[in-house]
This record gives structure tokens, C-alpha cells and sequence, in this order.
């Protein structure tokens, strides 16, 4: 059924989103950058591993446009997914206003800001350079056919976040995700610098899908696999049904 395979799938991006936002924002106000980066590289990495085979385990709408703009996901689907994503980025922030010290406003509850020893300029490239390895990791391990899904593109994906937050994190604050960003930017009603963490993310997710598209997987070798698309498993498993 249509209708329920929507559900499932927004389910687990909602969960693994809500996760993202709810533990990598506290996170982000009470530890280092380097606690902050591996809690956000932990929570990507288990919930990649739990939700990849039933959404694709995107939980970023950055990753979700490489997909948009690589064909492996319908425009309805896409704009699905992003509703579902920013819907649980805001829930998880709004929870963590009600749930953390009123002390907390004044870090915004965790939603990023641009460091003033950089311009905006600076801090959009550096979002989207870091977004662009995270999108290239995907595609690699858990798109490609023959990539290393099964045996550790959870850990890639988590460990890829985790050290682009370290090295983003004292200049932009390391969203590296629009929902990320957008969650606590709500709660708090803090918009400074915001279009950096729409722009930069998005920009460098759709580069990398476009370019690990055409370098690789329009040039496969003969015989190799189609790459499974979005949505393919549940046509794939309706034939089987009706044969």
C-alpha cells in the first residue's frame, strides 16, 4: 500500500531527525566541539544503520536533495521527507526548550551561529564543503552498487559527520544540516546568519550527488547493478506478491 509505505518511511526520518536535533543540541550547549561532534556522529550512525533500510536514513534535508537531484527520489517524496525532517527538527528544539534551564535561551538552544572571525561568505563554503563529504560518503557506501552498506556505512556516514562538526563546529557552529539549523532557530526564534545553514548544506549535498552520479555510477562497468532506487524494494517485493 502507498499510504503506508509513506508512513513508514516518514516515521523513521522523523525519529532519526527528532534524535539528530534532540541529543546533538543539548550536546552542542553543554560539551566541547569534540563531545557535541561525536554525539552527533553517534546518533547518525546508529539510526543510519536502524532506518537506512526502510528510508534511506537521510534525517538531512541536504542529503535528501542529492537524492532529488540524482533521480533516486520523486519530487513528491523529497517535499514529503523535508516537511517530515524540519517537523521533527522543531518538535525536538521546542522539547528541549520546555525540558532545559531558561539559562539555555541565551545559546538559543543550540542552533548554530557564525563566528565573527569569519564573513558569511567564509561560513556558507565551509558548511558546504563539509556537507559535500558527507553526501559523497553516502553515495559511496550506501548507494553505489557493491558500496559497503551492509558492513559500515552507518559508521562513515556518523564518523564523517562527526568530523566535519569538529573541524566546522568553533566557525559556524557545524550544522551541516538545514534541520539541524532550523529546530533550534524556531525555538528560540534566533535567525541570525540562517541562510548560511539552507544555502551552504544544500549547495554542497546536490554538487557531491551530481558528481559521484556522473564520475561513477553513469560509468559502471558492465554487468554491475543497477543502483536501488527509492522506493524500488517496495515495487520489487509488490511483483513478487502478485507473480
Amino acid at each position: 500500500m502507498v499510504g503506508m509505505e509513506w508512513t513508514r518511511r516518514g516515521v523513521a526520518e522523523f525519529i532519526g531527525t527528532f534524535a539528530l536535533v534532540f541529543i546533538g543540541a543539548t550536546a552542542s550547549v553543554y560539551n566541547d566541539q569534540v563531545i557535541a561532534a561525536l554525539a552527533y556522529g553517534l546518533v547518525i550512525a546508529v539510526f543510519v544503520s536502524a532506518f537506512a533500510g526502510i528510508s534511506g536514513g537521510h534525517f538531512n534535508p541536504a542529503v535528501t536533495m542529492g537524492f532529488f537531484v540524482t533521480r533516486r527520489i520523486s519530487g513528491p517524496m523529497a517535499v514529503f521527507y523535508w516537511v517530515v525532517q524540519l517537523g521533527a527538527a522543531v518538535l525536538a528544539a521546542l522539547l528541549l526548550r520546555w525540558i532545559l534551564p531558561s539559562q539555555v535561551k541565551a545559546v538559543h538552544y543550540g542552533a548554530p551561529t557564525v563566528n565573527s572571525v569569519i564573513d558569511d561568505g567564509k561560513a556558507v563554503t565551509i558548511e558546504a564543503i563539509c556537507t559535500f563529504f558527507l553526501v559523497i560518503v553516502v553515495f559511496a557506501t550506501a548507494v553505489a552498487a557493491g558500496g559497503a552498506f551492509e558492513k559500515i556505512a552507518g559508521l562513515a556516514i556518523g564518523f564523517t559527520i562527526a568530523f566535519g562538526v569538529m573541524m566546522a563546529g568553533p566557525l559556524t557552529g557545524g550544522a551541516l544540516n538545514p534541520a539541524r539549523a532550523f529546530g533550534p532557530e524556531v525555538a528560540s526564534w534566533y535567525w541570525k546568519n540562517a541562510w548560511v545553514y539552507y544555502v551552504g548544506p544544500l549547495a554542497g549535498g546536490a554538487l557531491a550527488a551530481i558528481l559521484y552520479e556522473v564520475l561513477y555510477l553513469s560509468r559502471r562497468e558492465d554487468g554491475e547493478e543497477e543502483p536501488e532506487e527509492i522506493g524500488a524494494a517496495e515495487d520489487e517485493a509488490a511483483t513478487d506478491a502478485s507473480a
